[in-house]
C-alpha cells in the first residue's frame, strides 16, 4: 500500500510546505477580500485582512504549532512554479483519543476545480493516519459547499452529525455537516 519511498508532501502537481513570510501573506490577503472563498473556508464572520495582519496571524499560527503539539498547517503550492494555491492542516488534535480534524481551501477561484483539493486531502489523509497514526479524522463543512461535501464523499467520510441551520448566510439559515473517516476505512479504500 505505502512504502518509506512515497513522498509525504508531494503529490502530482501540489506539494505542502511552511508558510513564507515575505510572498504569502500578500497572496492570502486577496484570498480575503474573496467572500465565496471565506465562506467556503471559514464559518466565522468574513473580513478582509491585510498582509501585515497575516503576517502577524501566521506568527501566532507558528507559536500553536509549537507550543500545543496539536496543530499540523500546511501551504498548498504548486509545483510548476511554487506559488501558493491553498492551505491545509489537521487541528484540533486528540492525541489520547486520536482524532483530528482537517481543513483544506484552495484559495483563488480560478485554481478550483482542477484536482487540487482532491490531492491536497489524500496526502492531508496519508500525513494524519499513517504518519500521525491517528485513529479518526473529520471535517465540518457547509450545506451550501457542494464541491467539499462530494470530496468527502469521494474519499469514502460519512456525514456522522447534521447541525441543523447552524450558518446564517445573507439571510438564510444553512446546516453545518460533520463528516469522519476511520483509519481502517481509509486503508481498505487506499488498498483498492
Amino acid at each position: 500500500m505505502f512504502d518509506i519511498q512515497t513522498q509525504l508532501f508531494e503529490g502530482q502537481d501540489i506539494r505542502f510546505g511552511p508558510i513564507d513570510h515575505e510572498k504569502d501573506p500578500e497572496i492570502e490577503s486577496r484570498w480575503t477580500h474573496d467572500s465565496e472563498f471565506m465562506r467556503l473556508m471559514e464559518t466565522s464572520p468574513a473580513r478582509p485582512m491585510s498582509a501585515a495582519m497575516l503576517r502577524k496571524q501566521y506568527e501566532k499560527l507558528e507559536k500553536q504549532v509549537e507550543e500545543d503539539k496539536n496543530l499540523y498547517h500546511f501551504m498548498i503550492r504548486a509545483r510548476a512554479d511554487d506559488r501558493l494555491i491553498g492551505k491545509a492542516s489537521v487541528q484540533r488534535i486528540e492525541w489520547a483519543n486520536g482524532n483530528g480534524c482537517l481543513q483544506i481551501g484552495i484559495g483563488a477561484a480560478e485554481d478550483r476545480g482542477k484536482g487540487y483539493g482532491t490531492q491536497a486531502l489524500r496526502m492531508l489523509l496519508r500525513f494524519a493516519f499513517a504518519e500521525l497514526n491517528l485513529f479518526r479524522v473529520s471535517a465540518y463543512v457547509p450545506e451550501y459547499n457542494l464541491a467539499a461535501i462530494a470530496l468527502m464523499q469521494k474519499f469514502g467520510f460519512v456525514q456522522e452529525v447534521c447541525r441543523r441551520k447552524a450558518l446564517e448566510r445573507d439571510g438564510r439559515r444553512w446546516d453545518l455537516y460533520l463528516f469522519g473517516l476511520l483509519n481502517d476505512d481509509w486503508r481498505d479504500q487506499a488498498k483498492g
